[in-house]
Formats: C-alpha cells, structure tokens, sequence
C-alpha cells in the first residue's frame, strides 16, 4: 500500500532587537486533499528554542522528538544548556547522515542564548543557514516573503514582530491551498517562551480586517 504522506505549510521567523518570533499555520494535505485541519508544527525543543516544520508531518514529528531528546542529553552531559547554534548543528548533522534517504521536511530552528536571538534554516539533507532578520518555508512562502519583507525592520520588538508574523501566515492562507485552518505562534526572549492562545491570534487577525 502507497503510504501516506501529509505535508504542505507555511512557517515564518523574525529576529528581533529582543528575542525571535516563529509562526505556523495548522493545515496538513495528501495532494488536494486537506488531511488535518489541526496538524502541529512548531515545538518546544529546548528551554529557549522552537523548531518550525514543512514538508511530511509523520518526519516532522520524529524529528521534533529525538532533537528534544537529544537536547536533554546534551544538557545532561555538559552540565549546560545548548545554544541555538548547537541545535542546528546536531540537527543538520543528523538530516546529513539520512541524506541517502532524506527526511522529507525544511526546518527552522530558533531562540535565544548567551549569543543573542538567533534562527537557522535547514533543508532535508542538512544544508544549514543562518538567518539574520526573515525567513520563510513551505508551499506558502513566496506570499508570506511578501508581507515580511515590505514591513519588517531590525528595530522591532518580539511584541511588533509579532502581529506581522500573523499577517503574514494569514496572507500565505489566502492564497496557497495548502495553508491554512489556523495559526500557531512562539515568542522567545530572555524572560520566557510563550505560545500564544487562539484568541490573542483571533484578536490580531481582528485588526486587519477592520
């Protein structure tokens, strides 16, 4: 039997002057059709890091829990939380040493440590880049590129950056089919890591349609 793969996405980071935002939308699709209208795509994988997925929700989720994992191991042994930096190195190491047989899925990985806030994109095979200001992944990207890089500037805060994320994720929703069903956002800083409610996102989407 063929097996099914779920998959299609619109994910988004911002680096901001205090911290990175992260946003997902929640629709998962099999070709034309929708397959979950609930699909998550951003997880908590250290005490200041988020990965963001695109691409095959069965390789997403695997992935979100070994890096986890070994994040946890990580800490354990060294006696200190890893950087966001080593998150994306160990990650990228790992897609690399599959890339005979990939993962089907484009990450984003990002928080905040001794360094700063930081995000780094990584493709199937491992390819890893760092992101300075705005990044985009999956099906929905080019629309979401759009809203980013017409308002986005180095100076705004996590708060700002916000309610441009959402706008983002909603425009991508408007016009890729593969998006769409919801919004799921992170904000990281030095005090926290906060995921936001439906309806603070309900709230912000309010605002663009007054």
């Amino acid at each position: 039997m063929e097996e099914k793969i779920y998959k299609g996405t619109t994910t988004v980071g911002l680096v901001c002057k205090d911290g990175v935002v992260m946003a997902t939308e929640k629709r998962a699709t099999m070709g034309h059709f929708i397959a979950s209208r609930t699909a998550k795509k951003i997880y908590q994988v250290a005490d200041r890091i988020a990965m963001t997925t695109a691409g095959s929700v069965g390789d997403a989720q695997f992935l979100a829990r070994l890096i986890k994992v070994e994040a946890n191991l990580y800490e354990i042994r060294r006696e200190r939380k890893p950087s966001v930096r080593a998150i994306a190195t160990l990650t990228s190491n790992l897609l690399n040493s599959y890339r005979f047989y990939p993962y089907i899925v484009q990450l984003l990985i990002g928080g905040i440590d001794d360094e700063g806030a930081k995000i780094f994109s990584i493709d199937p095979i491992g390819g890893a880049i760092e992101e300075k200001d705005i990044v985009a992944t999956g099906s929905g990207s080019l629309t979401a590129y759009g809203v980013l890089e017409d308002r986005f500037s180095p100076e705004m805060s996590t708060n700002e950056a916000v309610e441009l994320a959402v706008r983002a994720i909603f425009s991508a929703m408007k016009r890729d089919s593969a998006s769409g069903d919801g919004i799921d956002v992170v904000r990281i800083t030095e005090r926290e890591y906060y995921q936001f409610e439906a309806k603070e996102i309900d709230a912000i989407i309010a605002k663009f349609r007054k």
